[in-house]
C-alpha cells in the first residue's frame, strides 16, 4: 500500500489554499494540449477525495472551451490555475506540482502526456483519479 502524506498548496497569492493527500513518489504530467502548453502546467492527477480546498473558493474564476468537460479554475487575482478539473478524469483534481508549497522537496518523476491526440491517449489517465 502506498503511503500518502498531505501537501499543502496554493496559489501566489496565497487567496486559494489546498491541501491533498500524495504518495512520496509522485508521477506528474507534462501535457502538450494546447492549455497545458501554452501555460506550462505540470500536474499530479488525484481522486477527489484526496483533495481538499480549504479556502479561496470565492476568489476562483472558471474557464472551459472545446468541450466544455474540464474545469480550469484560476484565481481572480493573480491568474494562477493553481489546480483544475481534467477533462480526462472528472472524478478527480490536476494539482499544479509547483503550486504545492514543497514541490521542489518532493521525489517526482515528469511523464510526457500527448494531449494533442487527447481521445487516443486519455484512456492512459483513467486510473489516477482512482482510490
Amino acid at each position: 500500500m502506498t503511503t500518502l502524506t498531505t501537501q499543502l498548496g496554493g496559489c501566489h497569492c496565497q487567496a486559494v489554499r489546498f491541501e491533498a493527500d500524495l504518495p512520496s513518489a509522485l508521477e506528474v504530467e507534462d501535457c502538450n494540449c494546447s492549455i497545458c502548453a501554452m501555460s506550462g502546467n505540470l500536474h499530479v492527477i488525484v481522486p477527489s477525495s484526496r483533495f481538499r480546498l480549504l479556502s479561496g473558493e470565492e476568489q476562483l474564476g472558471r474557464y472551459r472551451f472545446n468541450t466544455g468537460n474540464a474545469q480550469h479554475l484560476f484565481c481572480k487575482h493573480c491568474g494562477i490555475k493553481s489546480f483544475y478539473i481534467p477533462r480526462s478524469n472528472p472524478d478527480g483534481v490536476a494539482v499544479t506540482w509547483r503550486c504545492l508549497d514543497n514541490w521542489m522537496s518532493l521525489e517526482a518523476t515528469v511523464t510526457p502526456f500527448d494531449g494533442q491526440n487527447w481521445e487516443a491517449n486519455a484512456g492512459k489517465l483513467a486510473h489516477k483519479s482512482k482510490i
